[in-house]
Order: structure tokens, then C-alpha cells, then sequence
């Protein structure tokens, strides 16, 4: 399939981040994502990870914490526990039946969330974040459920080029499940390149961890290579696997070496495609933000309203947007979530030239754009009602329209719930408790730091100290 700018010289494209679910997707997700579509005419949608909420009890059979865990050796104390409720328990049956079970469920998720852009024949892409794997269903096995539906756009490994790596020799605009270039020809048709959009497969979860105080050990693929190449840090990462906290102390993961050369060498293979060896102006959509992101922000006092504690290496700090740098109606709603280390991801962009913005999703409440050194930053927030994010107004998928005859100077706006449909969703308790969910400190003064939760909690708190007090007095009369 080829992609094309329309003959008046744009080409639209939506970003839908997070959607975050089991097989059954939640009908208000589904209406969102079919409103956008209708409203943007798109020519493209990008999904740009964490479509499967792996955590799901549904998956609890076959979920893997990391890849190279045992599936459903680890699964954490809230799934159990909402498995309960749900009345979900393990299946008694072999492994093998286990994962073919999760497979028709996968497969039922991507039918829900996909119906809307197969139905109004839109084309489609997808790359991963730190959740789709956790299912149990691989990267690679997604991508070929993927290309079950029409339109997705996700290029095939050949079929002398089994694996990922062999397969990016054989196809220069591929290098692994989720790491592709999706070139947008000019509208004249003659096949010159105008711009190209890049789907970079960010990882999940960082590779290893220091194994002093009982921390992880070495992360290996494969837990029986494990067991025998490395007996006491396995033993380590069995016992001390974080029972509640999906995010492993290691932190999150990076795009792989593989991807960070590839991107310059697509660029290179697009120049002598347009026979000019010049990159072709190129935005790029994955799951986990760069460090860079951070750029976009300004630290700000501890007592600041509205201000985000920073996460991991960042912790500690506390952020507001610098709206010399973000675009008008950008949303901080909570710390980036990027890798403890830099990858240099974003130095590689510069240095191979063409590329003019990053957008990832990951952390729900954001969806802010923000401009450094010449090079755009930005997000998409969750549109997804199942896991948690910012009140249902706010929930949305973002649209972009390139100009072909400056890609870079395109436009970008959110289409919300609240636009599209309206203030509330058919579950807002279950929104409110995502909107206000406390995991750590962190996130508790982040709660305290906005004016209206502090003024009910110092209300309730007086409250009930005026409850206590005139118990009391009672008590001595």
C-alpha cells in the first residue's frame, strides 16, 4: 500500500496512545476511536504501544513480568486480586493450550480497537511499549496477528529472512517488530518521497540491574538458559520480583542499538531512493519518551500548584511546563517515565538529519508539545478508559496534518472525549479513581499539590477533627 499526500498537499494522521486493554475493550475507547476517525478523515492512524493491557486477568495464565520470565510465574498482587472480583481463575491446562487461549484473546482486542479504521478502510501501524508483551504474546507474534487485519501496514519478514535482524538486510525501511519507515510519496505521483513517517520500537523494561541487596540479577531471554548460566541471580529475581509494581528496579528500557543505527541508515536509503542522498523530513512515534522530554519542563519550588514530582533520575525535582517552549493547550499531568539512562536516540536523529519531531504516549496524562533545539518534542495521551489517565474530557487521540511542502511545519491538535462526545464516559467513578490514583509518595503530594484536593482533604481533615473534638467533650460531661 502506498501512502501519498493528497492532491491539495496534506496528509493526516492520527496517534492513538494507550488504549490499555483485554478482549473486551471498553466500549467508550471504542467510541472515541471511531469519532476521531470520522471527525479527521485520517490517512494514517499510528498506534504507538501499550494497545494490550498484558496485566489483564484474562492473561493471568500466561503473564510474563519480563520476557524471560516462566509464563504466570509472577503475576502481581493487584491482578490477583482483580481477577477475584472479576471471578477470573487460572485455567488448569497445559502451557501450550494456556498461550493459544491468550492468543484468541489478543486477537479479540485487536479485532474491538481495530474495527473502527478497518470498517472506514483507514490504514494502520503499530509499534510496542512495556505492556503489549506482557500477555505472553511476543512482539514478533503480534506483528503477524497484526497483518491478519486490512490495512495494517506493519512490513512482513521475507520469507528467506526468518528472523527480525535477517529480515532488516532484506527490507532497508525495517529493523525489527515495531522499528520501520513508512514513506509518504508527493501528490504528483511521480514517487518522490516527500516525507516519512518512523514507528520506533522503544523496549519495555531496562535490561539489568545490580544484584547487591537482593536486587535483580543479569536479565536473560530465556529463563532455563537462566537457571543454568546464572542460579543465584535468577533466584534473586524469582524472590524479589515486585508483587505489585509493574515497572521492574531496573527502570525502563531504550530502543535497541540495532534501531538507534538504523535510523540513520533509512534516512540514507531514502536519499538515494529520491536520487538527491538528501534525508527526507521525517517524524518519528514510539512508546517510552527520551530523557529529552524532560527539556520541555522547568523545575519549580516543592509548594508550586500544579507542579510533578520527576521520576527515578529525575527524582526529587519538581516540574511545571516551560511555556516558553510548549505549544498552547500542552498538559503536564504527571513525571516522564523515560529510561534512568541516555540512549542517545534523539542525538542520532540529529546527527542523521530529516527528522523534525518524537512523539510517544506512556505516560497517560500528558499530552503536551514541546520545542528544543529546533527539534519537537511531544505526546499523546491515553485514549484508553480502562486503565488510568486524566478525567474522561481530557482522554483523547492526537491529529496531525503535514504540509507537503513542509512537513515540519505541521499542525497538531487533540481530539478529546470531551470534544467528541462529552463530559463523562459510562464509568466515571472508575475514571475518577484513575485520575486520582495514589501508588507512592510521589504521586500522593503530586494529588496534594493540586488546589482542589487540598482544599477537600484540609476540609475533611477539619471536619473530622471538629467530629473527634466534640466526641470527646462529650465523653467528659
Amino acid at each position: 500500500m502506498t501512502l501519498r499526500f493528497r492532491e491539495n498537499g496534506t496528509f493526516r494522521v492520527l496517534q492513538m496512545a494507550d488504549i490499555q486493554d483485554g478482549p473486551n475493550v471498553n466500549e467508550d475507547t471504542i467510541r472515541l476511536i471511531r469519532e476521531a476517525i470520522a471527525v479527521a478523515d485520517p490517512d494514517l492512524i499510528v498506534l504507538t504501544g501499550d494497545q494490550i493491557r498484558g496485566y489483564d486477568p484474562a492473561f493471568i495464565d500466561t503473564f510474563l513480568r519480563r520476557r524471560g520470565d516462566r509464563p504466570g510465574a509472577h503475576v502481581r498482587s493487584v491482578t490477583k486480586f482483580e481477577a477475584a472480583v472479576q471471578g477470573v481463575h487460572p485455567e488448569d491446562v497445559d502451557a501450550v493450550t494456556a498461550m493459544n487461549h491468550t492468543r484468541e484473546k489478543v486477537r479479540e482486542a485487536f479485532a474491538s480497537f481495530l474495527e473502527p479504521a478497518t470498517t472506514a478502510g483507514v490504514p494502520f501501524a503499530a509499534t510496542y511499549g512495556n505492556h503489549d508483551f506482557q500477555c505472553g504474546v511476543l512482539a514478533d507474534e503480534q506483528d503477524d496477528m497484526y497483518r491478519e487485519f486490512p490495512g495494517c501496514l506493519n512490513p512482513r519478514s521475507t520469507p528467506d529472512a526468518p528472523s527480525a535482524l535477517a529480515a532488516d538486510h532484506a527490507n532497508p525501511l525495517a529493523c525489527e517488530p515495531g522499528t520501520f519507515a513508512l514513506p509518504v510519496e508527493a501528490s504528483d505521483g511521480g514517487g518522490r518521497i516527500a516525507m516519512s513517517v518512523m514507528m520506533v520500537n522503544s523496549g519495555d523494561y531496562a535490561g539489568e540491574a545490580g544484584a547487591e541487596d537482593g536486587e535483580p540479577g543479569p536479565y536473560v531471554e530465556n529463563d532455563e538458559t537462566a537457571r543454568e548460566q546464572h542460579p543465584i541471580t535468577f533466584s534473586l529475581y524469582a524472590n524479589h520480583s515486585r508483587a505489585i509494581d509493574l515497572a521492574d528496579s531496573a527502570g525502563y528500557g531504550s530502543p535497541s542499538p540495532e534501531a538507534l543505527q538504523w535510523l540513520g541508515d533509512v534516512q540514507r536509503h531514502l536519499g538515494e531512493r529520491n536520487g538527491d542522498g538528501q534525508p527526507v523530513p521525517a517524524i518519528a512515534f514510539q512508546h517510552i519518551p527520551p530523557q529529552e522530554f524532560y527539556q520541555c519542563l522547568r523545575e519549580v519550588p516543592a509548594w508550586t500548584p500544579y507542579a510533578v514530582e520527576g521520576a527515578r533520575a529525575f527524582a526529587g525535582k519538581c516540574y511545571l511546563l516551560d511555556e516558553s517552549k510548549c505549544r498552547p493547550g500542552s498538559m503536564l499531568g504527571e513525571a516522564i517515565g523515560c529510561a534512568d539512562t541516555n540512549c542517545g536516540e534523539v542525538a542520532a536523529m540529529r546527527e542523521a538529519g530529516g527528522y523534525f519531531a518524537l512523539f510517544a504516549g506512556h505516560d497517560h496524562k500528558n499530552a503536551f508539545v514541546g520545542r528544543v533545539d529546533g527539534f519537537d518534542l511531544g505526546y499523546a495521551p491515553t485514549c484508553g478508559f480502562t486503565s488510568y489517565g486524566p478525567k474522561s474530557a481530557l482522554r483523547g487521540i492526537r491529529l496531525f496534518t503535514f504540509h507537503e511542502d513542509n512537513p515540519a511545519a505541521y499542525d497538531t491538535r487533540m481530539l478529546t472525549y470531551g470534544e467528541l462526545i462529552g463530559r463523562h464516559s459510562g464509568n466515571e467513578v472508575r475514571v475518577f479513581v484513575g485520575d486520582h490514583l495514589v501508588t507512592d509518595g510521589a504521586s500522593l503530594r503530586n494529588e496534594l499539590r493540586k488546589p482542589k484536593v487540598a482544599a477537600t482533604v484540609a476540609f475533611s481533615g477539619a471536619a473530622l477533627a471538629h467530629v473527634i473534638w466534640h466526641g470527646l467533650i462529650r465523653r467528659r460531661h
